[in-house]
């Protein structure tokens, strides 16, 4: 209902709880139908609702690093199939490169993408349009995305610490139509997954494909999930209200953040915020923020940030607006869905040929989840919101399996968790120990089912205390994760704040830095 004044407020937080209750919904089944420890118990897969234009409308709590990014994924299979989808069609991606090198200012909202967008790799998105079931035309869009364990490469577990191409870091899809027409096509499936990446030099094809296979497969049936609620929706409501609403609470959020705008500038007594920060390897990400207060709005500009490197830190430009959302999202007050609305005031800028807007070729798996920790440090610490958080997922991968020293290829499997760290404290609140911080949103391994499923042992997993950092409101502290492997395995750890500690606010101390440890038993 809307009435002169605008729409009904109480309407519309039914509405919104109603589109986030669909995507609750669709993480329910995927979970209950996946197989994988990383999806099924860690829980590293998001779902969301997409209007009719690919702009994100509502999600459930999952993984911020996917929500903001999956509407470039969803925008880009639109251009590349037009109208030539049809009910039955599920689309798959995973090709991490938005707009090239030369995109400066992206919008979230944005119709205008170029290339196919994603996070890194492993992050497979699966796509399935929403169709009038009488016009045929296409209502939503239901997206899920999930973190596949090992997707081939050069090293089990597809996250290579020391990759420096794309083609070393596994299958990349940049469009497959999975179901055509509510077929499932296996054949096409395989040969995406497991031959293409066995033929770059190194890389092998994909380690597991019966769980891969398992676990898209419960993706297409959570979407579908998501598409039976939503024309039960259409159906109760009439899609003229339906789709009022879903604009309303996108025109909220957008007026939220144009809010928050307002109030920053005012209590930090300017409009330019600035901010800087570096990667261990010395990259700079900087960030000038300037707030325009009679339009509500502000401009974010990278210019500043460090070149492309020749490593895997570099995000894709999906990565840093995912971060830049999550962002805005966080720091608002009010409880509203995270969507589109929330960047439609902001202008983002990002440097050409930076670590921020990577070549075609580069290296991507840990800008998505590294960098973009860095990206999120930087823009609270613009916005003075908080100290810095553990500013690292530490990434933790072992496995088997991939060619061997003849260049055959041996079955085997991938194993991928993300360890907790702490969180920074903010004026009037201390830090939260031991937990998964902003980009990340996952749980960690659960030792008995770790140890069940895989040959190592978990000697220690606990706080590691005093890490967080000194003051009036401490740091969360970060823990200690300590791991036997009792066959051999090829293990990797892809990590950040090694030489680069996370810095207090006012203040306040340093959190202590991370540390990795290899520890050879002779036998």
């Amino acid at each position: 209902m809307t009435s002169q004044s605008g729409p009904d407020p109480i309407v519309l937080t039914l509405f919104a709880n109603r589109f986030m209750s669909v995507a609750e919904a669709m993480g329910r089944s995927l979970r209950q139908t996946s197989i994988s420890t990383n999806i099924k118990e860690r829980l590293d897969f998001s779902c969301a609702l997409f209007a009719p234009d690919g702009d994100l409308v509502a999600n459930a709590p999952f993984i911020p690093i996917h929500l903001g990014s999956m509407s470039f994924a969803v925008k880009y299979q639109m251009q590349r199939h037009g109208k030539t989808l049809k009910d039955g069609d599920v689309l798959m991606t995973n090709s991490p490169h938005a707009g090239g090198s030369s995109v400066t200012a992206v919008p979230i909202s944005s119709a205008h993408v170029l290339k196919p967008p994603h996070s890194h790799l492993p992050d497979i998105t699966i796509i399935t349009p929403v169709f009038d079931t009488t016009t045929h035309e296409i209502l939503f869009f239901t997206a899920s995305r999930g973190h596949h364990a090992d997707i081939g490469g050069i090293l089990p577990g597809s996250m290579p610490p020391t990759s420096v191409s794309i083609f070393e870091e596994g299958a990349e899809i940049d469009s497959f139509k999975i179901v055509d027409g509510g077929v499932f096509d296996q054949k096409g499936l395989y040969e995406y997954m497991i031959e293409k990446p066995a033929r770059y030099p190194g890389s092998s094809g994909c380690r597991n494909i019966r769980d891969v296979e398992s676990d898209l497969k419960a993706q297409i049936a959570a979407n579908y999930k998501g598409v039976q609620l939503l024309r039960a929706m259409v159906e109760e409501y009439g899609l003229k209200t339906v789709q009022e609403n879903m604009y309303h609470i996108r025109a909220n959020a957008e007026n939220s953040v144009r809010n928050l705008l307002v109030d920053v500038a005012k209590r930090a007594g300017s409009n330019v915020l600035t901010a800087v920060d570096y990667l261990d390897d010395g990259t700079p990400i900087q960030l000038r923020v300037e707030i325009d207060e009679k339009r509500r709005s502000a401009m974010l500009d990278f210019e500043g940030t460090g070149c492309e490197v020749r490593g895997n830190l570099n995000a894709p430009i999906s990565v840093v607006h995912s971060a830049v959302i999550y962002c805005m999202r966080a720091m608002l007050d009010v409880e509203i869905p995270l969507n589109a609305g929330c960047l439609v005031p902001l202008d983002v800028r990002i440097p050409k040929n930076s670590v921020l807007s990577p070549s075609r070729t580069a290296a991507v798996c840990g800008g998505n989840v590294l960098t973009s920790q860095r990206i999120v440090d930087v823009v609270l610490k613009a916005f003075h919101a908080c100290a810095a958080s553990q500013g690292c997922t530490n990434n933790l991968t072992f496995g088997t399996g991939g060619k061997n020293g003849d260049g055959v290829a041996v079955a085997g499997w991938g194993y991928y968790e993300t360890i907790a760290g702490g969180s920074g404290a903010g004026c009037g609140w201390h830090g939260t120990s031991g937990v998964h911080t902003h980009i990340t949103n996952t749980r960690i391994g659960d030792v008995e089912i770790l140890e069940r499923r895989y040959p190592v042992l978990v000697h220690r997993f606990g706080l590691r205390p005093g890490s967080g950092g000194d003051g009036e409101w401490r740091g969360g502290d970060g823990v200690v994760r300590e791991i036997e492997v009792t066959h051999p395995l090829q293990v990797s750890i892809l990590s950040e704040r090694r030489t680069r500690a996370p810095y207090g606010m006012e203040g306040g101390g340093a959190g202590v830095m991370g540390r990795n440890t290899w520890i050879k038993q002779r036998r």
